[in-house]
């Protein structure tokens, strides 16, 4: 946790949308959801060069 202004945060970890894993810095990216733009999608690297699908968890879109 960190503390800003007076208030405690909970720093939440970023994970893969398709394989559940934390996504690290190197080879990961993230953007939000091209259907919604509600959601944060989050591949790791693995996935992205599999082409794993991943699924918005607003919206339900489904994406490569």
């Amino acid at each position: 946790m960190t503390a800003g202004a007076g208030t405690m945060q909970a720093k939440v970890e970023l994970r893969c949308t398709s394989c559940g894993r934390a996504v690290p810095a190197k080879g990961a990216t993230q953007f939000p959801c091209p259907s919604c733009g509600e959601a944060t999608i989050g591949r790791c690297a693995r996935c992205r060069d599999q082409s794993v699908t991943f699924h918005c968890p607003k919206c339900g879109f489904e994406g490569p």
